[in-house]
């Protein structure tokens, strides 16, 4: 299977250690991922305040984020919006239910497109430019959709499937259902999602582990992006749909909490 990767929660103000680790990794291997960038966090549970140094321990801390991002992106990485600020506004699932909390899913649709459009105005007065949609907890609804086509979007990184696919005038590059599966499988594309702020040591062992598989071709996100979508038609929307409500009933089930 060809498997691209994308890295969420790219942010100022994220764990570097962890972030500049991951980014070796993927440098080891040429791996040439899609990053979420928030435009303006103010969700304070990714924010990673380092003491490190800027020289030291093996770490650089860059200057000017919204300069390396840029620099990223003359690497081959690509860019997306993920979100506005980050901060979940509502318990609601949306189309691709895979958490029941959300920014954008039950947000009015003139806010969500004044929060669309806000976010891209930031990102451009830093001089970054896209039309990919990445939503945070990868929920949204009938709104987002139509907000996003409104604002100059034309992709999202989220649901289920073996290649892109076009829906309500928009083209998804979907997500891994299951990491060990898709591992495994011979054919077709999927998404690795990555949040590096959360990696532990052992993460760093396993996606090693994962990049030097031979059953998997690692492909940069350009390439997933170059891939013909086709229509996606209603049965096979409810089936993502009851898909990513299962994965989060199971989880929940799972969770320490319950």
């Amino acid at each position: 299977m060809k498997i691209a990767v994308r890295l969420d929660d790219i942010t100022p103000d994220m764990d570097w250690e962890r972030f500049l680790k991951f980014k070796a990794l993927l440098d080891q291997y040429q791996v040439k991922p899609l990053i979420g960038v928030i435009p303006d966090n103010r969700d304070e549970n990714i924010m990673r305040k380092t003491d490190l140094p800027r020289e030291g321990q093996g770490i650089h801390i860059p200057e000017n984020f919204w300069e390396y991002v840029k620099g990223l992106e003359k690497e081959g990485w690509v860019i997306a919006m993920h979100g506005f600020r980050h901060v979940y506004a509502t318990k609601k699932g949306g189309l691709f239910p895979l958490n029941s909390f959300s920014e954008f899913a039950g947000v009015s649709y003139p806010e969500q497109k004044k929060m669309l459009s806000q976010g891209r105005k930031l990102l451009r007065e830093k001089g970054i430019e896209t039309d990919i949609f990445m939503a945070p907890a990868h929920s949204y609804d009938r709104n987002t959709l139509k907000a996003l086509g409104e604002t100059g979007f034309t992709a999202l990184t989220d649901g289920f499937g073996d290649k892109p696919y076009r829906w309500q005038g928009l083209t998804f590059y979907p997500i891994s259902f299951q990491l060990s599966r898709s591992l495994e499988k011979k054919d077709g594309y999927s998404t690795m999602v990555v949040h590096t702020g959360t990696l532990s040591a052992q993460d760093f062992k396993n996606y090693q582990r994962y990049f030097e598989k031979d059953s998997v071709q690692w492909i940069s996100y350009r390439e997933y992006m170059a891939q013909e979508a086709a229509e996606r038609g209603f049965g096979a929307r409810w089936k993502e749909y009851f898909m990513a409500k299962g994965k989060h009933l199971l989880v929940s089930l799972r969770s320490p909490s319950n």
